[in-house]
């Protein structure tokens, strides 16, 4: 591994400076480095990030990647890491027109990290750097504990996708956590949105009320807003009080922050080294979340960006070809699955247009007429712009649920595949499903990260409960008594797991099928279930 010569790099900063007259927005310094194939099989166990601490996992992972370059060698053209400097690594094969192409791709990824809300807490230092220090403090401590230290390890990774994520991203904007709630906050989020009779229709009017009140009166206007709410209710100022006066609510899926607060043995003085492994783990967990939940915006919009500046760039002559060939690879739409890179790019294309028409309106919506429809450009010339603030404000999930509709589906002749048996031939063949928006979203929202709900409680008996808040979605069985085993030693002492399970439901009795009609589909009921692990051993109780 080394650094790219000064020719890349000067290609490098002339990308910059077309990017940056674009409007993407990013820091000067940054760092790139030339691997091979070798190098990358030995980064990815560790997600790109060299100075990662060591585990054994992660030599079984490069191994396997090993043995699987063996059978099918690739070559991967690029990554990047959300550090400071930001960190980009580059294939040794690229020649320069292809470089070009990547460092617009790797720009956009640049510009998403350092401009997205959900990276706001890695802004603000440098992870290759922490991750370095981690490293040598595991190190250290499992030269002193030995193997102990594996085993918390491999504890805590089986836990950490239960952090507290959005928790941390509150400290960054609004309400911190643990400061008390305003009246104004609790009107609105809690109390009016508990009354029997509301409405979003009511809701509205409610805001808007209160920006009557803060236009008219000014510094004023809150007190006066609340006066009147407490005319016309009388029970809410007692409400609020006894809200503020309730316990701290044990909803937090940070199981690991919770486990190392409220664990007596992890407190005892001679295991609290303990802790110190678990909060790596923890923090690197944090600092990987926002990467998990924007997946399909981030490379959509790296992609976005290295076709739109390419194709306008004069070093692609000679190349269109080998460009066309490169890019279809990348941004190709699969008949059946789903292509991140593809999907995010036409999303983000499609909006384009249709801020730039000023189909993302009122006015527009209000159109029925198929042809008007097609015909509508009110000509805002606000495209880049509205794609912009996407880029800043959205996650994968609010990207997938606000903006695929019938139209993005019919522009692109997106569709849901299934597969079927042909019993003729025994073999299985795969059809359309369905091409409509709400099952092609469906399908794109079932395949993004969603960690369980998890409600903490801790019984007379000292019992960990975990109650799973069941979303249609069971947990993995397979990993179920090896995780408890786990969580059991850093509680010490017995947990218990609530989760929901399918069972079959049994075709009543006596009820005959009409001759010739097949059995249908089975079908399932959801069980609760109770999984225990005491002293090693996991025992499973249906509950009524």
């Amino acid at each position: 591994m080394e650094l790219i010569s000064q020719h890349a790099k000067r290609i490098m900063e002339g990308c910059k400076e077309r990017a940056r007259d674009e409007g993407l927005s990013f820091q000067d310094e940054s760092l790139e480095y030339i691997v091979t194939n070798r190098d990358f099989l030995q980064l990815s166990p560790k997600t790109m990030i060299p100075t990662l601490y060591d585990y054994w996992v992660q030599d079984v992972e490069v191994l396997r990647e090993q043995g699987q370059y063996e059978l099918y060698p690739s070559n991967p053209y690029e990554t990047v890491i959300n550090t400071r400097p930001p960190i980009s690594f580059y294939n040794d094969n690229n020649p320069d027109w292809l470089n070009v192409m990547i460092f617009y791709h790797v720009i956009g990824h640049i510009d998403f990290f350092q401009n997205n809300l959900f990276f706001r807490h890695t802004w603000d230092y440098d992870f290759a750097s922490k991750a370095l220090s981690d490293k040598r403090l595991i190190a250290k401590l499992r030269s002193e504990k030995g193997r102990w230290v594996d085993y918390i390890i491999e504890f805590s990774r089986s836990i950490d996708n239960l952090v507290g994520y959005f928790e941390l991203l509150s400290r960054f904007s609004g309400r911190k956590s643990g400061q008390e709630l305003s009246m104004v906050d609790f009107y609105f989020d809690i109390f009016l949105q508990d009354q029997s009779d509301s409405s979003i229709a009511g809701y509205v009017a409610e805001i808007q009320r209160y920006n009557d009140c803060m236009r008219e009166f000014g510094d004023k206007g809150e007190e006066h807003f609340l006066d009147s709410v407490k005319q016309r209710h009388a029970e809410f100022e007692s409400f609020y009080r006894k809200k503020l006066k309730e316990k701290k609510s044990l909803r937090n899926p940070d199981l690991l922050k919770f486990l190392m607060e409220n664990s007596e043995f992890l407190n005892r003085e001679e295991n609290k080294w303990m802790k110190t492994v678990m909060e790596v783990i923890r923090t690197t967990s944090l600092y990987f979340q926002p990467q998990i939940r924007t997946k399909i915006l981030n490379e959509g919009w790296a992609s976005y960006w290295h076709e739109e500046l390419f194709l306008r760039d004069d070093r692609i002559q000679g190349h269109e070809v080998d460009f066309a060939r490169v890019n279809a690879k990348v941004t190709s739409m699969p008949r059946v699955g789903l292509n991140p890179y593809a999907l995010g790019m036409r999303l983000f294309q499609y909006l384009e247009s249709r801020a730039e028409k000023g189909r993302l309106s009122f006015d527009f919506d209000r159109i029925s007429d198929s042809h008007l429809r097609k015909k509508y450009d009110a000509k805002t010339g606000r495209g880049k712009e509205f794609i912009f603030a996407v880029r800043e404000n959205f996650s994968d999930s609010m990207f997938i649920n606000t903006f695929i509709d019938q139209d993005f589906v019919n522009t692109y002749k997106l569709f849901v595949a299934d597969k079927r048996l042909n019993k003729e031939r025994m073999t299985w063949e795969y059809y359309v499903k369905s091409r409509k928006a709400t099952h092609y979203k469906q399908m794109v929202m079932d395949s993004l990260y969603h960690p369980p709900a998890i409600i903490i409680n801790v019984d007379e008996h000292n019992t960990l409960v975990l109650n799973h808040v069941f979303e249609q979605k069971p947990l993995v069985r397979d990993y179920i008594e090896a995780t408890l085993m786990g969580v059991e030693f850093l509680w010490d002492g017995k947990v218990s797991l609530y989760t929901a399970e399918p069972e079959p439901v049994k075709e009543g009795e006596g009820q005959a099928r009409p001759a010739g009609q097949e059995a249908a589909p089975g079908k399932i009921k959801w069980q609760r279930i109770r999984y225990t692990m005491k002293d090693r051993k996991l025992t499973r109780t249906r509950v009524d």
